[in-house]
């Protein structure tokens, strides 16, 4: 019998928040599902056949054409399909009496409904979560549950994003670049030209092996802010000026631009801006500078992200 030293009820409602990846989990082979922790040391043990398509690469979709005069194609971009993920859960409920509020907790959980929500996994210290929905709840009702409340559940979920992404979430934060101090008298040898107080340049990393969509906000005052990605050189640009109070929001994932968290400003986007879902941080380091038009104290860029694995 797995160890079940921790006792849901059906008056608990954390298990159906959606809670930070992860932040219930505290040793190997445990998941959380939103609030729901299931593995060791639950009321839902993972069977020893583990969970399906969890490591693996997901499916993906080609564009690779045919050569219509000489073998093989042309390769093309790929893009990854939504994620499946499977296992079967063991309902192991303290005592019988136990049994009725832990199928319940399980029946709430694993409900369907349209929002995602964290599901994570903990495997050699390593945590990794996606954004899933449940898509199957199969809680056999046999004899062994009718007279123990024991169960083998096959539990599916589906993420429409297919990467697995580190539960913490990294952020950068630069102000606008201001002048260097100049050349001070008398000269001497070698010549001082002084060093910029703030540079607008920070340089993220992403530590995984699939790229990741920042999430990028620009704070006032200033006019039209603009973020420059070196290696590719995409950038964002957009033809708003923000006062001190006005913060525009670049979801890159999305592809939305929202100012002070209500009003869309896609349509700003500038002719030599990019589209917003194109601007990705690939595996490694990515130098950005933050360069408006125009800018007072007080104008910054904060940029977040979370390293992505396939």
């Amino acid at each position: 019998m797995a160890d079940t030293a921790t006792t849901y009820t059906a008056a608990d409602s954390a298990f159906t928040a959606d809670l930070a990846p992860g932040s219930l989990i505290t040793q190997d082979g445990q998941m959380q599902w939103a609030g729901l922790l299931m593995g060791p040391g639950t009321p839902y043990a993972v069977d020893s056949t583990g969970l399906t398509g969890w490591e693996d690469l997901p499916a993906y979709d080609s564009s690779d054409a045919n050569r219509p005069t000489s073998h093989g194609a042309w390769p093309g971009a790929r893009h990854a399909r939504p994620r499946t993920v499977g296992g079967a859960l063991w309902l192991l409920p303290a005592t019988v009496d136990a049994a009725v509020d832990t199928v319940r907790t399980l029946r709430q959980a694993l409900a369907l409904a349209d929002g995602e929500r964290w599901l994570a996994v903990r495997l050699h210290g390593e945590t990794l979560a996606v954004r899933a929905r449940v898509s199957r709840r199969v809680v056999p009702t046999d004899r062994q549950y009718a007279l123990a409340g024991t169960a083998k559940a096959s539990v599916q979920w589906v993420a429409t994003d297919p990467r697995r992404y580190q539960v913490v979430e990294q952020s950068l934060t630069t102000g606008a670049p201001t002048a260097e101090s100049g050349l001070t008298w008398p000269l001497t040898w070698p010549l001082d030209f002084g060093t910029a107080a703030v540079t607008g340049d920070v340089v993220a990393d992403n530590d995984g092996s699939a790229p990741t969509h920042p999430l990028i906000t620009f704070q006032g005052p200033c006019g039209m802010p603009t973020v420059t990605e070196h290696t590719t050189g995409r950038r964002l640009r957009y033809d708003i000026t923000l006062t001190a109070t006005d913060v525009l929001t670049v979801d890159t994932s999305a592809g939305t631009v929202t100012l002070n968290s209500t009003a869309s400003r896609r349509n700003t986007a500038t002719a030599d801006s990019a589209p917003e879902e194109l601007f990705a941080f690939e595996p490694g380091s990515t130098e950005l500078s933050f360069r408006p038009d125009s800018s007072s104290a007080g104008a910054a860029m904060t940029v977040r992200w979370r390293s992505a694995e396939w």
